[in-house]
């Protein structure tokens, strides 16, 4: 199934998609590719009427053959899933940066209210994950999930992305014509491997390559402000095909317009 990227403005829900349903605006025909019964009349009528001089009709006015049928393609207006990786690592502790970590969410969930946009949220920290809030509509759950993010212990951006991942491929098997969107804050300095053999950003980089291979749209926002930086979320955000903000550049509204860079 395909979904259009385009970007659209204004109230309502942000994205179209292609329905295999007998929902939706009628907007063109297609060949169809195994009938779904939603046939479109005319545009079958337009493509045998060429061939009729060649055909026996007997009595019917139009003779139509299989090869002639046309379906009915239909887009129809869905929901999107957000779903919010959070970093609530020691070195996320930070007072000011926690604080401005949930003010880059808060701007996302209004969005995302006015949008009529699911929301999910992952929390990652000590040597695990934990998804607080499985994707619910209900803005107001997703403040009271967001104002309760315990701080400390190592870094497990890993499990963090890895649950973040599987959080939506559940939602894409329960419904394909969703839109998720990936939404990872941290400051990148992870320290905790999933596997053993294996190094946190190799790890990292591998995951990220299976977001990208399923096309789920990604943003990445960086909440590093060491005076050397290490740019690790950068090289994950890159090899996730991800759009990539810092935490600091997110005045403005600049957050809002990231989310729609991309989308509908």
């Amino acid at each position: 199934m395909e979904v259009d990227n385009r970007v659209k403005k204004g109230d309502g829900r942000r994205s179209v998609a292609l329905s295999s349903e007998k929902r939706g605006k009628y907007v063109s025909d297609r060949i169809p590719d195994g009938l779904s019964g939603d046939i479109a009349l005319s545009a079958t009528i337009r493509a045998a009427a060429p061939r009729q001089k060649y055909r026996k009709k007997g009595e019917m006015a139009v003779s139509i053959e299989p090869f002639d049928i046309r379906e009915k393609k239909r887009m129809r207006k869905v929901g999107n899933t957000i779903v919010f990786v959070v970093d609530s690592s020691g070195s996320m502790g930070v007072s000011r940066r926690m604080k401005e970590t949930k003010a880059a969410i808060l701007s996302l969930l209004i969005d995302a209210y006015q949008k009529r946009d699911q929301v999910s949220l992952v929390v990652f920290k000590q040597n695990s994950a934990e998804l607080i809030l499985p994707p619910t509509s209900s803005v107001e759950l997703a403040k009271k999930a967001l104002e309760y993010i315990p701080t400390g212990g190592k870094s497990p951006l890993n499990h963090g992305l890895l649950t973040g991942f599987r959080c939506i491929m559940s939602e894409l098997k329960k419904h394909k014509d969703c839109k998720p969107l990936l939404v990872l804050i941290s400051d990148g300095r992870m320290n905790v491997s999933i596997h053993k053999d294996m190094k946190p950003l190799d790890e990292a980089t591998r995951i990220a390559l299976q977001i990208k291979s399923k096309q789920i749209d990604s943003l990445v926002i960086d909440t590093e402000k060491s005076y050397i930086r290490l740019g690790k979320l950068r090289e994950i955000a890159d090899v996730m095909g991800a759009r990539y903000l810092k935490i600091e550049d997110l005045k403005a509204g600049s957050i809002i317009n990231a989310l729609g860079k991309g989308r509908i």
